[in-house]
């Protein structure tokens, strides 16, 4: 049973006079009750109304006097009911509710992938998919033995794309990329283990990694977000097409992502998007999602007078890196349009192909700024912070999760 926080929601009508709405909010300081959130409505024959969330519950004598005492000289007052919310986790902990909730994963592999048609393949996904799918928050990064196959694969991904970052990767990422050679064993002789990446990333920013056995539906995934936490796969592409992969495996994400995680201004725009998608509308999750794949994915910076990487999707991806920031000539040159969260929410991608627009950030400290000012203006349903130190969400109103979907 998953312990709800005490919040309780009031509507208030008040006569529209002078210091009506100090009156009313005095009983609250008189008793110590901490107000989250105050919201007003405009006046109407002579009255107006007041939303107030507070913490507490209706049985508590503390709450019991407020709301005696307004009943005293308020108009009405009404205690309302929950706000129901899609479900979402309130404490990391429940982040082992949804990491095993995958779309696509361990042996389900479709016909035109490369790994479909071989045995040892899908046998090797599962064991290492199972791992995953055991881990429970609190448990150390389970190890994974690599086989002397998959450390092949992942150097000539290591090697091929070693050059091509230092032409055309942002400077944050090159910088971590080092530091991680140095502290955690990058390299192209050895697959980086996610116990040594979370010690380097916590550090620095308060991320972590956690074993995932497949793709999240965007709104789970987007969820982990929020407690700076990223959902990770652990397995290697098949070894038939080692520069190509339908799906994010370990090269892609300790590549790709697992640098670009120790720059605060990165995390932190990660971590808004997160923090949007908790118990948001479904036409939101979808509009955060566009936003997560034209930044975090495919998002480009403009650093020493060109386009630099620092999505994911493009430092992981040698043919696509150079398209992106203007170095292939085989290829219709893409669109580059300044970093707009409402434009990039409404735009849609293609999954399987070179991306037609990328979306260029003046900084990574720019494109921050930009994804907090678009989150703060979604019609969200309450304002949400992380509390680290007791790794759980706050709320600033009454809410209630609806089920969470099995």
């Amino acid at each position: 049973m998953r312990r709800r926080e005490p919040r309780l929601s009031l509507l208030i009508n008040l006569r529209d006079e002078p210091a009506a709405l100090a009156r009313a909010l005095a009983p609250f300081a008189r008793h110590d009750i901490n107000l989250t959130h105050i919201e007003s409505r405009p006046a109407k024959h002579e009255r107006f109304d007041i939303y107030v969330d507070c913490e507490g519950q209706q049985d508590q004598p503390q709450i019991a006097a407020v709301i005696a005492e307004l009943s005293t000289y308020a108009l009405g007052l009404l205690v309302l009911d929950d706000r129901l919310v899609p479900w979402f986790p309130r404490q990391i902990s429940e982040l082992d509710d949804i990491a095993n909730g995958t779309l696509d994963a361990g042996t389900d592999l479709t016909a035109d992938h490369p790994g479909f048609s071989d045995p040892q393949y899908r046998a090797r996904r599962a064991e290492i998919d199972n791992l995953a799918r055991n881990y429970r928050h609190g448990d150390r990064v389970p190890l994974v033995e690599y086989t002397k196959e998959e450390t092949q694969t992942w150097g000539e991904v290591y090697n091929t794309l070693q050059n091509l970052h230092a032409k055309h990767a942002c400077s944050a990422y090159l910088t971590a990329l080092g530091e991680l050679q140095q502290h955690c064993g990058f390299g192209a002789t050895q697959i980086p283990q996610g116990r040594a990446i979370n010690r380097f990333l916590e550090d620095r920013t308060g991320f972590r990694i956690r074993p995932v056995a497949g793709l999240l539906s965007s709104r789970d995934f987007l969820n982990g977000l929020a407690f700076r936490v990223f959902f990770s796969t652990q397995y290697v592409r098949h070894p038939s097409t080692p520069l190509y992969t339908p799906e994010p495996d370990v090269c892609h994400e300790l590549l790709g992502h697992a640098p670009m995680f120790a720059d605060t201004a990165f995390a932190e725009l990660s971590q808004e998007i997160g923090l949007a998608s908790l118990g948001a509308t479904d036409a939101d999750i979808e509009r955060l999602a566009r936003c997560y794949w034209h930044s975090v994915e495919f998002g480009v910076v403009r650093e020493a007078g060109g386009l630099k990487a620092y999505g994911a999707g493009l430092l992981s991806s040698f043919g696509e890196l150079e398209y992106a920031c203007g170095a292939s000539a085989d290829r219709t040159p893409p669109s580059i349009q300044p970093w707009e969260p409402d434009v990039a929410a409404e735009q849609d991608f293609p999954i399987t192909d070179y991306q037609p627009t990328y979306f260029a950030a003046a900084s990574l400290l720019d494109a921050k700024t930009r994804m907090r000012d678009f989150c703060r203006g979604l019609p969200r349903p309450f304002y949400a912070r992380y509390n680290p130190t007791t790794e759980r969400i706050w709320v600033d109103r009454a809410v209630k999760r609806e089920p969470a979907q099995c």
